[in-house]
Order: structure tokens, then sequence, then C-alpha cells
């Protein structure tokens, strides 16, 4: 999630009041910066466990020690922490993948060394799967960004403080047209977007139980907000289409510099700058605005690729960040995921994403849905090659191929290698019976549990004839769980 912007809250009395073209300028100028794609970057999500016994809390006193440990490290990347205690690290913009994966992974093994002294160990899964709600930060961000959420129901103060990611950081692409022209990049990536849902999908657990999407964490960002995690509607280009968005969002609350923030309800950052109440908005205002929007890809001068589940083990993470800048970076794998994920406009239809029928289907069902896991296959397939061409390590390509092996060639995700809520405690975390496991989730799964689709000929790699979804099949979000009541200092259950 963003941060806050440092500087002034907007109310200095020297700030210049934004007009609505002067804003309008302002975030075509600033949303797409193209060029040659050169940099890539990485941003990674982790909740903070117990070694031997996750299942159970960690003791503020004792996580706060680990955290000022971890703290004092000479990283490389920034270090930030997200309301429910979640760390993550968010690299410098690297010149190379393999730049990118080498200072990444440096400063993962400082941090692991870190938070293993104290008995602790950052966990890989996109959805806490036992702990309820509870936010740790007490920022005023954080107080506006719960009440504006809270009125869309659970999902937000889930998503803040139990959800984890792989966010991958792309280069815009070139002004021209063409494969790596960023209207192209633009379009593939809200397609590919669901491909990447599906195929490391690693949250099917929530409080305990599993809730019947491979990735809950994704249902929870479609529940949320409806304006807020949308990606803009079609029918624009995507400089005037994502100004557009950005304006008619509702904005989530105005800073101030004493006392509680303002969270206004069903005020839009248009009729913010029309109006000039409470008072008018200024450049930093906006700037603002933009960190508090959470479509699955946003463009930041960059493009940030938000829809991936956090990835278990000590390699997990590369992989979604080699495959994802491998088939947006190389113009050969580009044009030929282009060609493959364009079918899916179909089965998305209309609405925007995360809550159309195609994305539903992805965080749901994974890759055992049939055109998902022929797409990916071709996507995969056309990875490899493409981080070759790259200059990957063998160590990056072999992990890849490992994934797509273990994965993507079986119709299978992370998810599916989970065991069922009733071993997530007990004896079996002890005995490395349970993939979530302080060793399994440091060193990664051995082999597949449960049972294994065909691989190799049998996956189609056309388009798929389905039939018709029905309207529930349409229904973004997760199911419900019963809530737990609250407890003094701690959040309700999602």
């Amino acid at each position: 999630m963003g941060l806050d912007i440092p500087g002034a809250t907007g109310s200095r009395p020297d700030a210049v009041p934004l007009d609505e073209s002067g804003a309008e300028d302002l975030l075509r100028g600033i949303c797409f910066k193209t060029g040659p794609p050169r940099t890539v970057g990485v941003e990674l999500e982790w909740l903070i466990h117990d070694r031997e016994r996750p299942d159970l809390p960690v003791g503020r006193e004792r996580l706060d020690s680990a955290v000022e440990a971890v703290r004092a490290l000479p990283l490389s990347a920034a270090l930030t922490f997200e309301p429910g205690g979640q760390l993550e690290l968010s690299s410098q913009p690297a010149g190379s993948l393999m730049e990118c994966v080498d200072t990444t992974a440096a400063d993962l093994a400082a941090v692991r060394a870190s938070l293993g002294a104290a008995g602790l160990a950052p966990i890989g899964l996109g959805v806490d799967p036992w702990r309820p709600p509870h936010r740790r930060l007490r920022e005023p961000r954080y107080e506006a960004m719960e009440a504006a959420l809270d009125r869309a129901g659970p999902a937000g103060r889930a998503m803040m403080c139990t959800s984890a990611s792989v966010q991958v950081c792309l280069d815009a692409g070139e002004e021209e047209p063409g494969p790596l022209g960023f209207g192209r990049r633009w379009q593939l990536a809200h397609l590919l977007g669901a491909v990447l849902v599906a195929a490391f999908a690693n949250s099917p657990f929530q409080q305990g139980r599993r809730t019947g999407w491979r990735s809950t964490r994704q249902s929870l960002w479609a529940d949320l907000d409806p304006g807020r995690t949308l990606a803009p509607g079609s029918g624009r280009a995507p400089r005037e289409a994502w100004a557009a968005h950005v304006l008619d969002t509702t904005v989530l609350c105005i800073r101030c510099d004493d006392g509680p923030w303002d969270v206004p309800e069903g005020l839009t950052f248009r009729e913010w700058i029309r109006t000039g109440s409470p008072r008018p908005p200024v450049r930093a205002d906006l700037d603002y605005h933009l960190t508090t929007l959470f479509p699955p890809i946003r463009p930041r001068g960059h493009l940030e690729l938000r829809m991936i589940d956090a990835q278990s083990g000590p390699d997990g993470w590369l992989v979604p960040l080699a495959v994802a800048t491998a088939l947006f970076d190389d113009p050969e794998a580009a044009e030929t995921v282009y060609r493959a994920v364009k079918p899916l406009a179909e089965t998305a239809g209309s609405p925007a994403a995360p809550r159309n029928p195609l994305w539903t289907t992805a965080a749901r069902e994974g890759l055992a849905d049939p055109e998902l896991r022929a797409a990916a296959t071709v996507c995969f397939g056309a990875a490899l090659p493409a981080l070759e061409r790259m200059g990957a390590s063998g160590a990056v390509r072999d992990t890849v191929a490992a994934f797509t092996d273990r994965y993507v060639a079986r119709g299978r995700c992370p998810a599916d290698d989970l065991p069922e809520p009733g071993d997530l405690t007990g004896q079996s975390l002890l005995t490395g019976q349970s993939l979530l496991t302080d060793r399994s989730l440091l060193t990664g799964p051995s082999k597949p549990t449960g049972p294994v689709p065909p691989a190799g000929p049998d996956v189609p790699t056309g388009p798929v004839d389905r039939p018709t979804r029905g309207p529930e099949r349409r229904v973004a979000g997760p199911p419900t769980i019963p809530p737990t009541s609250p407890r003094p200092g701690k959040a309700a259950s999602a």
C-alpha cells in the first residue's frame, strides 16, 4: 500500500489551489512516463510469525524489538511496515532483472537472519491463515483509511492487516505502438494480470478455515471499495482514462495538521476542486490521493502490478518477478503473450478488473479453469526462452522452470499444495508434514499434494469453449466468515 507523502498536508498558506484542468494536466503528465523499458523493481510484503508456532500471535514487545533490529540493517531496499505489522521491502529501480534479483535476495537474507535471531520468520502467504485483523499502526492515515473502508464492509480491515503480496514494477513502455508501447502494455496488464492471479494464487484460508477461493487476497481487494480498487473504464486512451478515474474517485481523507483527519463520504476529488470545501485542494493533496487508489495495475510513471499473492519459500518471490519482467520487456515474448491473452477479453466482458468474470474466476479457481490454464501454459512457455535472452542466471531460469513443471503444467497453483485447515495448527506444524511449518515455508515445498491433473499434451493451447457463466460466477468478494467479538485494542474480525 502507498505510504504517506512527507511534507505539507495542503494547509500551508502559500499552497496554490488546484483547478480542474490543471489537475488533469498533472495526471496525464505523471501517470505514464514513456521510453524503452529499462528498469525493474519489486515490492515484497511478508507476514511475520513465530518460527516454531506460526499459528500463535507474536507479542507486541517481541515484535517491536525485532522491528527495531531490522530497521538497523543496511538494506538497499526501502523498509516499511503495513498496518497489521506486515514487513515490506521496496527495491530501488534496477537496471536489469538480475540486478533486482541479486540486491533483493541480499536484503532478504539479512532480514531473515535478523528475524531468525528473535525466533521469527517472514511468511509468504497472500492472507494470514490464522489471525483476525489487528491494526498495530496508529498513524492518522490508517485511522482514516479504516474508517473509510469500514463503510464497504470488513474486507478493508482484512486487507490492511492480514494480506501480503509480490508487486512487480516495470517501465510504462514506449510512446510508439507495438509490443513495447505503453498502450499495448496497459491493455496486456489487465488481461495477463488475471493469469498471474491464477498462477500464483496462494491464500485459500482466512481465520483457520478454507474460504473457497484460491486467492482470498484478491477476493478481498475486489470486495473492499469498488471505486478505489477498480481499473479505469475502457473506451478512452490510457492517460485520459486514468486522469478521469483519479478525479472521479472519492477522497479517502482530507489531511490536517492537528487532530484526526476528516473522512468525507461520497466526495470525489473533482467535486473537492469545484467546491473548495472544507479547504481548497493543492498539489500535495492530489499526490496523496493517488496513494489511496488501489487498482490491480497502478500507473505511477511506471506500471505497478499489484495482483500477485505473496509466495512461500526463500525463492518463491523471484518467480513472479522474473515471469512478469520477461513477458512485458522481451519483445518476442510480449507479442506471443498478447496474442494468447487477447481472447480473455471476451470472458472478462465489460466490467472493469478486478470485478469481472475473468478476474473472479482467476481468484476462485486458479489454474483449474481451463481457459486460464491454457493462457498460463503459453505465457510460462514464452517466459523461459525470454529469460535466457535477457541474461537471467541459470538459477533463476531453473526456479521458474521448476514452478512451471510443478504448477502450470499440472493446472495447479500454490494454494493447491496447502493442507486442509485442520492441519494448520497442532503437531503437523512441528513435524514438517505441513507446508506451513517454518521449515517448509523457508525451503519451499518438495512435492505436490492432492490429485494432480494431467500435464503436457492434454493442456489446451487455443481458445477454450466454456459454458456461459451464471450470476454466481460474477460475484466477487470473500465468502462470509462469522466474526468474532472485538476485544479492547483489537479490530473486529474480518
